[in-house]
């Protein structure tokens, strides 16, 4: 007798795609399907839809289900608080991810600001001079600038000078005639 041969083909689906009908959902969950039409008018699901107006259900979605689930049989609560745990629980998922970016952009900017202070560093390398503290005594003449002498001529006394074009006339100067 030939042996049969069989193949196992293994589909990756993304877990928030709309694959499972109410039924098979309700299955997966362990749920009568009214139960999930309650949660999804109640806003605890939102299923896809298909084309035709169908429920899809999603991995993710069977897992919440399982959750609500979880929180209303053994934790005791009413559909209020898996609602506001529900709640709670998506405000920290966000909370968390906004903390996660903060705290990737201040690593970034710490490497900048690094990057930088090494760059000033090595620009100023070159200009800075090594300070040798001493005790030494040093007289303040060796250590000032050299003194630049600029040339003064002498005036002379004010009998010898000469006034200046003009000056002392009571008419005015004559014009010149074109």
């Amino acid at each position: 007798m030939a042996r049969r041969r069989t193949t196992t083909t293994r589909v990756t689906v993304d877990r928030d795609r709309g694959v499972f009908m109410i039924s098979v959902a309700a299955e997966l969950a362990a749920m009568h399907p009214q139960t999930l039409r309650m949660y999804e008018a109640r806003g605890l699901i939102e299923p896809k839809r298909s084309p035709k107006g169908t429920r899809l259900y999603s991995q993710s979605d069977v897992d919440r289900l399982r959750r609500i689930q979880e929180m209303t049989n053994e934790l005791g609560l009413n559909l209020a608080g898996v609602e506001r745990v529900l709640a709670l629980e998506g405000q920290l998922e966000r909370a968390t991810r906004r903390l996660e970016a903060l705290e990737r952009r201040s690593r970034e900017m710490r490497e900048e600001m690094e990057t930088e202070i090494e760059r000033v560093r090595q620009s100023f390398k070159a200009e800075i001079v090594p300070y040798r503290a001493s005790t030494d005594l040093v007289r303040a003449r060796d250590v000032a600038p050299p003194r630049r002498r600029i040339p003064v001529e002498p005036v002379p006394p004010a009998r010898d000078r000469v006034p200046p074009r003009g000056a002392g006339r009571s008419s005015p100067p004559p014009s010149s005639a074109a």
